[in-house]
């Protein structure tokens, strides 16, 4: 069961690297379709938020897994 456990934790800044770049993926296809369906200003704001959000997860994710390793497992 550990092992398995082991599949949805994130240990390492690579993991979280390699995390982040399918999300920015699907964020910036997410914000070219709101651009198609909102156009205009309204539109680039959508785009925005929705790679601001990536970038937020990300950097949160990153600062746990330096937590993580600077105190070590719980």
């Amino acid at each position: 069961m550990k092992k398995v456990a082991r599949l949805f934790q994130i240990k390492t800044k690579v993991e979280v690297f390699l995390i982040t770049y399918p999300l920015a993926l699907g964020a910036v296809k997410r914000g070219q379709e709101y651009m198609v369906q909102y156009p205009g200003k309204i539109g680039w704001l959508f785009l925005a938020l929705t790679c601001g959000a990536v970038f937020l997860a990300s950097a949160k994710m990153l600062q746990a897994v330096e937590l993580q390793q600077m105190f070590g497992q719980e």
